[in-house]
C-alpha cells in the first residue's frame, strides 16, 4: 500500500524512475550476449592422446587405462569414458555437478604429466580441454580452388586461414579437415632396397643423421658477437638426395639411388568433400562462453581480410551457419511477443471499451519486460531461447496485475467516486490478491533452482525471466498504472450496466452458479472423481520426450562402409549416398552437403572432439535441405532408408541432428536409443550384445539399429620367428623398425624436420615406401629387414609367418570396463514408451552372463531423472502455494479451496497436448507447472473476495455467490487476455518456434480449464468447506480477543 501511497504523492518521480530503468535496460540488452541457449556448464574434461601407428589394443593397454588410473584420484569424478581407435584415444572425465572445474582442469593436467611417466618412449602430450555442449561448430570454412591441389589447400588452411580465425574474440581454431599435413616425403622403392641389400632402418638412420637440427652458437671475431649457422639441417629439400646411406667398401649408395624426395604431404587419412567435390574446410568452433551471433559477425567481417591472404585462384566462404538459427529463433520469440502483447489489449479493450485504460495496460507491457531484462543482465543470464520464451510467456500473464487494478477503478468509478479515490480505493482492495498471485506464480518455479545438470542450466533461466516479469509487474500495478489512471482516466457519470451482453452473461453465469449449488454433494465428487481419472488416463496416453522436435531443413549421415574399407572406397560410397540423396529430394531441392570421410589425421587429433570417425571405413555428411521445398524430414529419412538399403546393401546408415539447436538438445548423444554392455572381458559382452540386439531388432519403430564399435577389422598379422631372427643377428625391434616405412612412415619412429626459408614454418620429414607398392600380402613377405651389406636375404619371409586375421577396430571403456553400444533411431513413437519396449527386449534377452552388465543410455535415462525432477518440483510448487495461502488466509482451509482447481488444471493441459498431438516434454511440463501458478492466481481473487463477504455477514453460500458474481469480469479479463497472449507462441508461426510451442498449448490448455473450474466448481467448494467456518480472527492478540 505504501508504494502506491508513494506514488500518488510524487507522480513525477514515478515516472522518472521508470524512464530511467528503461534507458538502463537498453544499455543492458545490448551489453547481453545473444545465443541459442544458456550456459550449461556441463562438468566434462576430455583428454585427447595421439600415438602414430599405435594399434586400438596397444593405445586402451598402455596408455588409456594408465590414465584412467591417475585420473580416479581427481576430485569429484563422477565417472570416466574413453573411446580408443588406431592412432589416438579420447577420454571424457565426468564431474559430479557444483564441482570447481577450474581445479578439477589443473588436477587433470597434473595427472596427465604423473600419467606419461609410465608410458611408452615417444608418448606426446596429450590435449585437455574443457568440452561442453555449447562448445559446437557454429559453421565451416570452405577453401576452394581450381588450381590448387588439396594438399596445398590444405597448408594454405593451416598457416594463413586458422591463425587469423583464432584472433576473432570468443573462436578457436581447431585443425582443417579434409588435407594431409604438409610432408617433406622420402618414398623408397622397395624392390631397389632388395638390389642394394638396404633395409628401411638403414634409410631411417641415414635421415636421421644427415639431416638434424642443431643449435648455431657463436663466434667472437673482432667486435662482433657472430652466429654460426651450421647446415646439418638442409636448407634445400633436394639436398637429401646426396645423403650416404652405404658407405664402406664398394661403391657409396646414396638416398638418390633408391628414393625419390618429394615436397608433399602425410600419408592419406581422409578426404572432406563439399557438394560432391574434395575440399578443405576449418570449423568455427565458439567457445562455451561466447555469443553464436557475435563470433559470427566478427568472423563475416575477418573473412575478407582472409581472402586477402589467400593465393587469387584460392576462395574463401562460409557455409553451414548456424547463427541464422540463434537469429531467426530470436526474431521468432520477439514476433510472438509482439503479437502477444497486441491480443491482450484487444482483449482488454473489448471488455473496458475504454481506449485509454487500454493503453495503461499495454504500456506496462514494455515497462515490465524492460526492467525483467535489466534485472537479467544484473544477475548474469544473457539473451537466448530460454530467456525470451520466459519473457514471451511472461507477457501473456504479466497484463495479470494491471489488468486487475484498471478494472477495480472502473468499478469504483461506476459507483460514483472521484478517478483520484477510485484509484487508491481500487489499488487498496488489490494489493493482497495481487501480491499473492505474483507469489503463486514465483512459487512455481522456485524447485528449478533445485534442480541439477542441464535440467537447471535450462530452467533457471527461464525461471528467473517470469520471476522478474512477475515483481515488475506488481511494482508497476502499483506506481505507474495509479500514475496513468489518474492522468489518463476521465471521469464518467455513473452508467447503468444492467443491460447489454455482458449483463446478460453475468445473469446467466449466477443462474448457473446457483442451479450447481444446489447439486454441490454431487457436483463436487464428480468434479474429482471425472478430472482425476482423466488426467490418470491421459497421463499414460500421451507420449514422453525430452524436448520437441526441432523444424530444421539439416540433418546429418553417418555412413559405415565393410570394417577397415580404404578411405578412397568410402570415398566414392559418399558420393552415391550424396546423389541417393539428391534424387530423393528432387533437383535444386538440396541446397549444400559437407563432410568428412575417413579418419581423422594423427598429427591432428584434437579434431576427433568435433568430428568422431572409427576409421577409414566411416563417412559424415552435413546435408541441408532448401527451406522453400518444405520437405517433412522423419518421411524423408525413411524413405532415404529404403533408398539406401537397396542401393548400397553393404553400408549401414544413422541418422544423426544437423543444426546446432538439435545438437546441443541431444544433449550429446547422436541417437535418442543407446544400450550399453559393458564388463571386463569383452568376447562375453559382444555375445550378450548379439542377444539384445536380436531382440531390439524385433521393436518395429527402431530404425539404423547397429554396434557403435568396429568389432571385426581386417588385420595382416606379422609374428616374428624370435629364434629365426638370432639366427640372421636380428632383434625384434631391428625387425619392426625396417617395417615402418613399409605399413606407415618413420614419422612415428623418428622426428626429423626441415623449415621452408620462405615462411618461417618447419615441416615433418619423413621415410615411406609408396602405398601401390604394398598391395599383396607377397610384397609385405617380401620386404628385406636385413642389416648385413652382403647378403640379400632375411627379407620378412625368412624371420616371420604372415597370415590375414582380425581385431577389434575400437574399444571403448566406462570406469575402466570394456563395453559394447547398440545405437537407434526412432521412428513413430516417442521417446518414453520406446524406451520402456527397449527394457522388456534388454530383459527378453536373459539374465546377463556374470560380470556384465547392461542398461539403457542415450537420452531415455535422461529423461527419466529430468521427469523425475520435474515431478519433485511439480509437488514442491503445490506445497509452497498452500503454506503461502495458509499463511495468508489463516485457515488451511481455504488454502485447499484455492487449490482445487488444480486436477481441472492438469486435465486441462493433458487434453490440449492430446488434442494438438504434443507429447509431454520438458517445455510442454513447465507449461502444466505455469499454469497451477496461474490458475490458482484467479482462484485466489474468488476466494479472497468470498472470504471478506462472508465476514461481513454473509453465509458461506452467499458469499461464494457473491464472490462469483463480482470477480466474474476481472478473472475473465486477465484470463482472455494471458490466452491471447499465448497463441501466437501455441501456434508456433515463426522460426524455431516448435520447440516452445508446447509450453503456450500447456498453458492455454490450463489457464482454460481453470477459468471455467474457478467461475463454476471453486464457489461451490468454498461453500462447502466454509459453511461452519467461524468468523472471528485466529489471532491469540489480547487486544483482539478482547482480553
Amino acid at each position: 500500500m505504501w508504494l502506491q501511497i508513494f506514488a500518488m504523492k510524487r507522480p513525477i518521480t514515478v515516472i522518472v524512475a521508470v524512464i530511467s530503468i528503461m534507458l538502463g535496460s537498453i544499455f543492458a540488452i545490448f551489453s547481453m550476449k545473444e545465443d541459442i541457449f544458456p550456459d550449461l556448464n556441463m562438468p566434462v574434461i576430455y583428454v585427447v592422446q595421439g600415438y602414430g601407428g599405435m594399434a586400438p589394443d596397444q593405445m586402451e593397454g598402455y596408455i588409456v587405462s594408465t590414465y584412467e588410473v591417475h585420473f580416479l584420484y581427481v576430485p569429484g569424478v563422477d565417472h570416466i569414458e574413453s573411446q580408443t581407435i588406431q592412432n589416438l584415444s579420447m577420454m571424457k572425465i565426468y564431474f559430479h555437478p557444483g564441482t570447481n572445474m577450474s581445479e578439477a582442469l589443473s588436477t587433470c593436467v597434473a595427472m596427465v604429466s604423473r600419467a606419461r611417466t609410465l608410458m611408452p618412449p615417444g608418448t606426446v602430450e596429450p590435449f585437455v580441454l574443457r568440452f561442453d555442449a555449447g562448445s559446437l561448430p557454429v559453421g565451416k570454412l570452405v577453401l576452394s580452388s581450381k588450381t590448387k591441389t588439396i594438399d596445398q589447400l590444405q597448408d594454405l588452411a593451416f598457416v594463413r586461414v586458422r591463425p587469423e580465425l583464432g584472433t576473432i574474440p570468443g573462436a578457436s581454431a581447431p585443425p582443417p579437415f579434409g588435407g594431409n599435413a604438409r610432408t617433406i616425403v622420402i618414398n623408397v622403392d622397395s624392390n631397389k632396397l632388395r638390389r642394394f641389400n638396404i633395409s628401411g632402418e638403414a634409410i631411417v638412420q641415414a635421415l636421421a643423421t644427415g639431416n638434424k637440427v642443431i643449435p648455431a652458437g657463436n663466434a667472437r671475431i673482432g667486435n662482433f658477437m657472430q652466429i654460426t649457422p651450421i647446415n646439418t639441417d638442409l636448407p634445400d629439400i633436394h639436398q637429401l638426395d646426396d645423403l650416404p646411406i652405404k658407405m664402406g667398401a664398394g661403391p657409396t649408395v646414396f638416398m638418390r639411388d633408391v628414393a625419390e624426395v618429394t615436397d608433399a604431404s602425410d600419408i592419406l587419412a581422409g578426404y572432406a568433400l563439399h557438394n560432391g567435390r574434395r575440399t578443405v574446410y576449418v570449423p568455427v568452433v565458439k567457445r562455451a562462453d561466447a555469443s553464436t551471433i557475435s563470433v559470427v559477425n566478427a568472423l563475416r567481417e575477418h573473412l575478407p581480410v582472409m581472402q586477402k591472404l589467400l593465393p587469387e585462384d584460392v576462395t574463401i566462404s562460409y557455409e553451414f551457419d548456424q547463427s541464422k538459427h540463434v537469429t531467426d529463433s530470436i526474431k521468432g520469440v520477439l514476433n510472438e511477443g509482439l503479437l502477444g502483447a497486441i491480443l491482450p489489449g484487444l482483449m482488454i479493450f473489448l471488455f473496458l471499451r475504454d481506449i485509454r485504460a487500454t493503453l495503461i495496460v499495454v504500456t506496462t507491457i514494455p515497462c515490465v519486460l524492460l526492467g525483467a531484462c535489466l534485472s537479467l543482465y544484473v544477475t548474469g543470464q544473457t539473451i537466448n531461447m530460454q530467456t525470451l520464451s520466459g519473457l514471451a510467456l511472461a507477457i501473456g500473464i504479466l497484463v495479470d496485475e494491471a489488468t486487475v487494478d484498471i478494472e477495480n477503478i472502473h468499478a469504483h468509478m461506476a459507483r460514483g467516486e472521484p478517478v483520484t479515490r477510485a484509484t487508491l480505493a481500487a489499488g487498496f482492495e488489490t494489493r493482497v490478491p495481487r501480491m499473492l498471485a505474483m507469489l503463486s506464480i514465483i512459487a512455481v518455479f522456485v524447485p528449478s533452482f533445485f534442480m541439477t545438470g542441464v535440467t537447471k542450466a535450462l530452467f533457471v533461466p527461464l525461471s528467473l525471466a517470469v520471476g522478474f516479469c512477475m515483481v515488475w509487474s506488481f511494482f508497476m500495478s502499483s506506481s505507474l498504472v495509479p500514475v496513468m489512471a489518474v492522468y489518463l482516466i476521465k471521469e464518467k457519470k455513473h452508467e447503468d450496466e444492467s443491460k447489454g451482453f455482458f449483463a446478460r452473461f453475468k445473469e446467466a453465469h449466477a443462474a448457473l452458479v446457483s442451479m450447481l449449488m444446489q447439486f454441490r454433494a454431487l457436483v463436487i465428487p464428480a468434479y474429482l472423481l471425472v478430472f482425476v481419472s482423466l488426467s490418470v488416463f491421459l497421463f499414460f496416453q500421451i507420449g514422453r520426450e525430452l524436448f520437441p522436435n526441432a523444424d530444421t531443413n539439416e540433418f546429418r549421415v553417418r555412413m559405415r562402409c565393410q570394417t577397415g574399407t580404404r578411405v578412397e572406397v568410402t570415398e566414392e560410397k559418399a558420393k552415391q549416398m550424396i546423389e541417393i540423396i539428391k534424387g530423393e529430394a528432387g533437383p535444386g531441392n538440396v541446397e549444400a552437403t559437407l563432410g568428412y570421410a575417413g579418419q581423422q589425421p594423427v598429427q591432428f587429433v584434437i579434431s576427433s572432439v568435433f568430428l568422431w570417425t572409427s576409421g577409414p571405413h566411416e563417412a559424415v555428411m552435413d546435408i541441408s535441405l532448401r527451406k522453400e521445398a518444405q520437405i517433412e524430414l522423419e518421411g524423408f529419412k525413411d524413405k532415404l532408408r529404403s533408398k539406401f538399403k537397396a542401393e548400397m546393401p553393404d553400408v549401414s546408415f544413422s541418422f544423426e541432428p544437423g543444426d546446432l539447436v538439435s545438437q546441443i538438445m541431444n544433449l550429446g548423444s547422436p541417437t535418442p536409443i543407446s544400450v550399453v554392455v559393458k564388463g571386463p572381458d569383452l568376447i562375453r559382452c559382444r555375445e550378450y550384445a548379439e542377444r539384445v540386439k536380436e531382440e531390439m531388432a524385433k521393436i518395429p519403430y527402431l530404425r539404423d539399429l547397429q554396434f557403435g564399435q568396429p568389432l571385426d577389422y581386417p588385420t595382416v598379422n606379422i609374428n616374428i620367428d624370435r629364434e629365426l631372427a638370432g639366427q640372421y643377428s636380428l632383434t625384434p625391434a631391428q625387425i619392426g623398425n625396417a617395417l615402418v616405412p613399409a605399413t606407415s612412415s618413420s614419422r612415428y619412429i623418428l622426428e626429423n624436420f626441415w623449415m621452408d626459408r620462405k615462411t618461417g614454418v618447419a615441416y615433418q620429414v619423413q621415410v615411406q615406401v609408396p602405398q601401390d607398392q604394398i598391395q599383396s600380402m607377397e610384397a609385405l613377405k617380401n620386404f628385406p629387414t636385413m642389416i648385413s651389406d652382403n647378403h640379400e636375404h632375411p627379407l620378412l619371409r625368412d624371420v616371420a609367418s604372415v597370415s590375414y586375421g582380425h581385431c577389434v577396430g575400437e574399444y571403448d571403456r566406462d570406469n575402466m570396463m570394456r563395453m559394447i553400444s547398440l545405437t537407434a533411431n526412432i521412428a513413430g513413437m516417442d521417446l518414453g514408451n520406446v524406451g520402456k519396449l527397449v527394457q522388456d527386449a534388454i530383459k527378453r534377452a536373459g539374465t546377463p552372463p556374470r560380470s556384465v552388465r547392461v542398461k539403457l543410455a542415450g537420452q531415455a535415462p535422461v529423461l527419466s531423472d529430468t521427469f523425475s525432477h520435474l515431478f519433485l518440483g511439480l509437488s514442491l510448487a503445490v506445497v509452497v502455494i498452500f503454506l503461502m495461502l495458509t499463511a495468508y488466509f489463516q485457515s488451511h482451509k481455504l488454502a485447499i479451496v484455492v487449490l482445487s482447481t488444480a486436477p481441472a488444471i492438469v486435465c486441462g493441459v493433458l487434453v490440449m497436448l492430446k488434442l494438438t498431438g504434443t507429447t509431454l516434454n520438458i517445455e510442454s511440463f513447465m507449461g502444466a507447472i505455469m499454469s497451477i501458478g496461474i490458475g490458482v492466481s484467479n482462484a485466489i481473487l474468488l476466494v479472497n473476495y468470498a472470504e471478506m463477504s462472508r465476514l461481513s455477514g454473509k453465509t458461506a453460500m452467499e458469499a461464494a455467490l457473491h464472490g462469483a458474481q463480482e470477480r466474474l469480469r476481472p478473472i475473465l479479463m486477465t484470463s482472455i487476455a494471458m490466452v491471447s497472449g499465448m497463441i501466437p507462441m501455441a501456434l508456433a508461426l515463426s522460426e524455431g518456434g516448435q520447440q516452445s510451442a508446447p509450453l503456450g498449448r500447456a498453458v492455454i490448455g490450463g489457464l482454460t480449464m481453470s477459468t471455467i473450474t474457478a467461475l463454476t466448481v471453486l464457489p461451490l467448494f468454498f461453500a462447502v468447506v466454509q459453511k461452519h467456518s467461524p468468523t472471528t480472527s485466529p489471532s491469540i492478540h489480547p487486544d483482539d480477543r478482547g482480553e
